[in-house]
């Protein structure tokens, strides 16, 4: 793809890393100077296709492509009116079909195919599905209800987080103001030494410090679940059936000789004249032995014939035939 940059005036990112590409329906972008100064009435054309556009429909170009630009804005208008979900159907077949109809409805007014015919086709099903599309714009799928309970949940999480910070800080707080006041107390009117009463004072700030992290991780299990948290985990009914698991190992039918093991592979010089696996495939478990491995098992197999029961009848006819004719 070329350089991002402005169609009318020829600034490029490069030249100006501040550009700001807008883009209107058309799908052609222009930078902020030029629709500026062509739109100053409000209104004007595309100066790319001619096209009669607005200025208050521009908006900032996300996308490097501008055709891609163009082709969410006319899916986002196209789902305003086909806006039937799967519930609807009564099959999976009738809702991928319904799918199939909007893809070929976005790709033909993106790439200006039968436009006419397009449209007509939208306006039809506008007007033989009014009522279902009004109704369907108030109705939120079950994939959208489902989201807006998990963003739900996770705000009232955030916010009792939130709550347990301050909680704790204000905690924290209180502890180390009441063990200064103690501290000055115990420094005016005790009879004891300011070193023997600071180490006291500190000793008593350790343990109260310790008692309360075993407290607060004896409220919560390893998963994070605090004790007395109701939630919708139901445990599972163990069933005590004796031995839970017992290994049985595989056992591979090679039909031919038995390839080489991983110890072969090493101590046979296998690996001589194989690549060695780079420091980043050895990072992700790849070993350069397991490649060798799976070919010299590959090559392995098959190499033995078994008779089927088709060649072994033909064996018999042929000893039938063979007596027969003595």
């Amino acid at each position: 793809m070329d350089e991002q940059g402005c169609p009318r005036c020829k600034t490029t990112k490069y030249r100006n890393p501040s550009l700001k590409l807008l883009v209107n329906v058309c799908g052609h972008s222009l930078c902020e100077s030029c629709v500026d100064l062509l739109f100053v009435k409000g209104s004007g054309v595309c100066p790319e296709c001619n096209t009669s556009l607005r200025r208050t429909n521009f908006r900032l170009q996300l996308f490097e492509d501008p055709f891609v630009e163009k082709e969410i804005d006319i899916r986002k208008k196209v789902l305003r009116d086909y806006n039937m979900k799967e519930e609807d159907f009564a099959s999976l077949e009738e809702y991928n079909d319904y799918l199939e109809t909007i893809e070929t409805i976005v790709y033909n007014l993106t790439n200006h195919i039968n436009i006419d015919e397009t449209k007509k086709m939208m306006e039809q099903y506008k007007k033989d599905n009014k009522d279902q599309i009004k109704k369907n714009q108030s109705k939120m799928s079950k994939d959208e209800v489902m989201l807006e309970t998990l963003i739900e949940q996770e705000q009232h999480e955030a916010v009792m987080r939130k709550a347990l910070i301050k909680e704790d800080e204000q905690r924290e707080k209180a502890a180390k103001r009441k063990h200064k006041d103690a501290l000055i107390d115990d420094l005016m009117f005790s009879e004891l030494s300011a070193q023997a009463i600071i180490s006291s004072h500190r000793e008593s700030a350790r343990l109260e410090e310790e008692e309360l992290k075993a407290k607060t991780a004896a409220t919560a299990f390893s998963t994070g679940i605090k004790i007395g948290h109701q939630n919708n985990i139901v445990p599972l009914n163990r069933v005590d059936s004796g031995v839970m698991y017992r290994y049985c190992p595989l056992v591979m039918e090679w039909c031919g000789p038995d390839p080489p093991s991983m110890d072969d592979i090493y101590g046979d010089g296998y690996l001589q004249n194989i690549r060695p696996a780079s420091d980043a495939e050895r990072a992700g478990g790849f070993r350069e032995a397991i490649a060798c491995h799976r070919a010299l098992q590959e090559a392995f197999c098959g190499l033995y014939s078994y008779p089927t029961i088709s060649s072994s009848l033909a064996m018999k006819q042929q000893t039938s035939m063979a007596s027969t004719s003595h």
